[in-house]
């Protein structure tokens, strides 16, 4: 919570409500330290999984009590076995369950009549297994939900917890205690992996085979282990991604402070269907997944091994700040196959500065390479390596260094490695060395390791290593930029859009004309060619003439969709009579085909000359993420080129941007050859637009700009094709967006005690300028209020604080500003207010939190804000809202109270604290 606390002194209150006393608790705990477990299926049969999971959860020291259940034995492994749940002398927190599938329903209701709150079914036979398994399956989850139990699994190993010395798997043996928290779908994988790590003692903050993930998802795990102090990164092994959007949420909050790493495999199957649209062709479902990954931060490894060297590299490297890596080595060989590793994973080679060179010039021999790769020679001993490494590290060219020895016969790996231990630590640039070799370079190896230097085998393995680590820089840099503020669409445009398609709808139709497509492009403020409808050749003629020669003839249908294909398009008509013609000739060119009921006329536009370049910009819909966005190189040859970029709406300027950026034609758009630059700044803003357009009209499935012309004199839509959900698909069963889009509807005008109005709305990663005068302005009061401390200015109005604060997740985060709206009335006004409602990870719970500026102080700011807050804890669903306060802030005190807040003490709160608590739904 970064905003305000508020105070309150302690006040008694009735504490037979348990919910204003309860500590907020995060569920996912009891699957891993629970105080005690029953082990359901527990078994004496050498080899079995019952035998295998009661001996490790006994002999590893978690500290808590262990129950066999077993109704057909008095023991097991010598220890008092029961009969069920229900004849255990305590209530249990945790049960691991591996008897036969059609047993699990009765225990997992036994588990809820007995209060147990988590469940670990190792058992196997459910969904995999057919119809059969999924109706078992929804029966579990069915009485599990209703009892707020928990469930890892079906058909998984299990949950390790070596931090803690917890293993409720049935692998064979414990894995290290460390700082990785490895989830794996494939338990097989799991059980390599740990053998792996104990030959190479690699240690784990947790170890869990997900299963087939029928409650407990990637999402929730992912939030788990944000909070987890003994977890630094998160490595995962994925085959499917289940909840979408609870991943991305998850995901995109956690990346910011702990590196999410994953493989994901099957990156190689078709898309289920492709649609009929361009977009559609073009969007496989991988690519949407590296998109989404992209979108949250995530980095995507294509390895097991790069999997174990990134999560070890991003957890003792600086992150690179760019993709220009400088090579240091003493022979060429591997110096060119680290190049060509490097520059064909998207990195580049930096160039040396002058002043660089001049340097090396000065110590090394005459012949080395003069330029990156930096060739020191064979015979350069442990002073010339550390001094070029040196002097190359100071570069400003360099966003990294990699170091390579070979151990010819005057090398000194050793002592070279000693050495360069002291650079292990260059500000903001990583340092990778290749120690290549075996016995005569393993030392060396220990060296820079102990140092903190991550050392490679090969070096076109550390160089493909630091593609991954500038690819991963690049996708949290994006988390943290600042995007420019893009022109609200205005509601009338919204209105004009939706008519347009509940039209189309309601006369049974899931095609637009392109006369419809260009009214609903330029309603979101879309430029599109002059367009007029012509039924009959004397038509045709006249709009000709009122636009001027020469002209474009198209098909106009209600039915058809691709009008190249069926000779729908005739250009540069120069007079009237070539006009009758192309009407003619379209329309027999659709009677010919038995077409001849598509023909419902021609659209008349002016020859646009072609003198820029052909963009595509298109949206469809993927199984998992919902609506998906497309950028590209346009055109007839679309699918030949295969230039584009995929991303998630909603978007910004700079996501916007980042997307073009991945694309081929984006160099050609700066100006390239003689020609102007396009206006990318328009050209994002467009962007922009259609994304809202995707996000705001949820009935189109399908949508391109197919071309979108672009040049220094303009952007304009030459073409575009909408397609529709068919009329029968109500809104509840429409495909959900994997991001929560910004929500207008919390956007409302406020008039304070003194009549002035402001804005009250979401805050937007557009406010951080905003953002950072308003905290600018707090007086030491202020802060030390909210903060319950002192925080100073330059703390308060960091960039990567303000990009946090203003940076959003609305599906679990929710900040309210109250804005005094521009004298020019274009955006950009003046914050006076912030509230803040954060959900409070895997609970039903939120914290608040409120700041008002000096000057806006005691004029009902506060509570009308306090007030949003708890509407919109009531549209969440949410359980209680509280918020820890300092005892002598007696505003927000008062304000707690007049909205229903009850203030309570607990142990947890320090002295001079004390806590909020209001209840929306026991």
């Amino acid at each position: 919570m970064d905003e305000q606390r508020p105070t309150t002194p302690p006040a008694r209150t009735d504490p037979s409500i348990d919910l204003l006393h309860q500590r907020t608790r995060q569920p996912l705990e009891v699957l891993f330290s629970p105080r005690s477990v029953a082990v359901v299926g527990a078994s004496e049969r050498p080899g079995s999984v019952g035998r295998t999971v009661l001996w490790n959860l006994i002999s590893s020291p978690f500290g808590g009590t262990v129950y066999p259940v077993n109704p057909q034995r008095p023991n097991v492994l010598g220890i008092k076995a029961w009969p069920s749940l229900r004849a255990l002398p305590e209530p249990v927190d945790l049960a691991v369950i591996v008897t036969p599938a059609k047993s699990v329903p009765a225990i997992i209701r036994e588990c809820a009549e007995m209060g147990v709150k988590g469940a670990i079914i190792i058992s196997a036979g459910f969904k995999e297994t057919g119809p059969e398994g999924v109706k078992l399956e929804q029966e579990v989850l069915r009485i599990a939900q209703a009892a707020n139990l928990r469930i890892i699994g079906p058909n998984c190993l299990g949950v390790m917890r070596p931090t803690g010395g917890f293993n409720a798997t049935f692998a064979k043996g414990m894995a290290r205690p460390g700082n990785v928290a490895f989830i794996s779908q494939s338990g097989a994988l799991l059980t390599s992996i740990l053998d792996w790590s104990l030959r190479e003692a690699v240690g784990f903050s947790a170890f869990v085979s997900v299963g087939s993930m029928l409650d407990v998802g990637w999402g929730d795990l992912i939030d788990f282990l944000a909070d987890d102090p003994m977890t630094r990164s998160i490595l995962l092994y994925m085959e499917s991604i289940g909840d979408a959007r609870a991943f991305l949420s998850a995901a995109r909050e956690v990346a910011l402070t702990k590196p999410i790493i994953v493989i994901k495999a099957g990156r190689t199957a078709q898309a289920a269907q492709a649609a009929a649209s361009h977009t559609g062709t073009l969007a496989g479902s991988d690519e949407v997944l590296s998109a989404a990954f992209r979108r949250a931060g995530v980095l995507r490894v294509d390895s097991i091994e790069d999997l174990f060297h990134m999560a070890e590299v991003l957890a003792r490297e600086p992150r690179p700040s760019g993709r220009r890596l400088t090579l240091l080595t003493n022979a060429g060989g591997p110096a060119v196959l680290a190049t060509d590793a490097l520059v064909s994973g998207g990195g580049e080679l930096a160039v040396l500065s002058d002043d660089t060179r001049k340097q090396l010039d000065g110590f090394l021999p005459p012949p080395w390479s003069h330029a990156n790769p930096v060739d020191i020679l064979g015979d350069a001993d442990a002073e010339r390596y550390a001094k070029a490494l040196e002097t190359t590290g100071a570069d400003p060219n360099s966003d990294g260094l990699l170091v390579i020895l070979t151990p010819q016969d005057m090398t000194e790996p050793t002592k070279t490695a000693d050495r360069l231990k002291g650079y292990a630590k260059l500000p903001g640039k990583p340092v990778l060395a290749s120690w290549m070799g075996g016995s005569e370079v393993a030392a060396g190896e220990r060296i820079l390791n102990d140092a903190g230097i991550p050392t490679f085998g090969y070096p076109d393995t550390a160089a493909r290593v630091f593609n991954y680590m500038w690819r991963y820089s690049d996708n949290i840099a994006g988390l943290y930029e600042t995007p420019t503020l893009a022109e609200e669409p205005t509601g009338g445009g919204r209105d004009v859009a939706r008519a347009l398609v509940d039209e189309a709808r309601a006369s049974g139709r899931t095609l637009l004309s392109e006369y419809e497509s260009k009214r609903l492009l330029a309603a979101y403020g879309i430029p599109t060619v002059e367009t007029w409808l012509a039924t009959s050749e004397d038509e045709a003629v006249a709009k000709a003439h009122t636009l001027g020669f020469p002209v474009v003839l198209k098909l106009h249908s209600l039915t058809v969709t691709h009008k190249t294909d069926v000779g729908g398009v005739r250009l540069d008509l120069r007079d009237e009579q070539r006009v009758r013609e192309a009407f003619r000739a379209i329309r027999d060119a659709m009677a010919e085909r038995g077409l001849q009921d598509g023909f419902d006329g021609v659209t008349v536009q002016p020859m646009v000359k072609l003198d820029g370049y052909e963009l595509i910009v298109g949206s469809s819909l993927d199984a998992q993420f919902g609506p998906v966005l497309l950028f590209g190189a346009g055109g007839t040859l679309v699918e030949v080129m295969q230039d584009r970029a995929l991303g998630l709406p909603p978007l910004n300027t700079t996501l916007a941007r980042r997307m073009m950026e991945r694309t081929r034609i984006h160099h050609a758009l700066k100006g390239v050859r003689g020609r102007a630059p396009v206006d990318l700044g328009a050209l994002e803003r467009l962007m922009v637009r259609f994304s809202q357009l995707v996000v705001e009209q949820p009935f189109i499935r399908e949508l391109d700009i197919n071309p979108l012309l672009v040049s220094a004199e303009r952007i304009i839509a030459l073409d575009a094709r909408v397609v529709l959900h068919p009329p029968d698909v109500p809104a509840s069963a429409l495909p959900k967006l994997a991001i929560e889009p910004y929500p207008h509807q919390y956007a409302q005008v406020l008039t304070l005690k003194n009549g002035e109005q402001l804005l009250v709305r979401p805050i937007r990663p557009e406010d951080e300028p905003a953002m950072g005068r308003f905290h600018q302005a707090l007086s030491e009061q202020t802060v030390f209020m909210r903060y319950a401390g002192l925080m100073k200015l330059s703390q308060r109005v960091a960039h990567e604080r303000l990009a946090r604060i203003c940076f959003n997740d609305y599906a679990r985060e929710m900040a309210l500003v109250a804005e005094r709206p521009s004298p020019d009335g274009k955006g950009g006004g003046e914050i006076l207010a912030v509230g803040r409602l954060t959900r409070l990870r895997g609970t039903k719970d939120a914290e608040f939190a409120i700041t008002v500026s000096d000057t806006a102080q005691r004029l009902g700011l506060g509570t009308e804000l306090l007030r949003r807050l708890v509407d919109i804890g009531r549209d969440w669903g949410l359980r209680r809202i509280v918020a820890d306060i300092l005892a002598r802030n007696r505003g927000m005190q008062a304000v707690s109270k007049k909205l229903g807040f009850t203030l309570v003490e607990h142990e947890e709160l320090a002295p001079d604290m004390v806590k909020a608590v209001k209840v929306l739904n026991g």
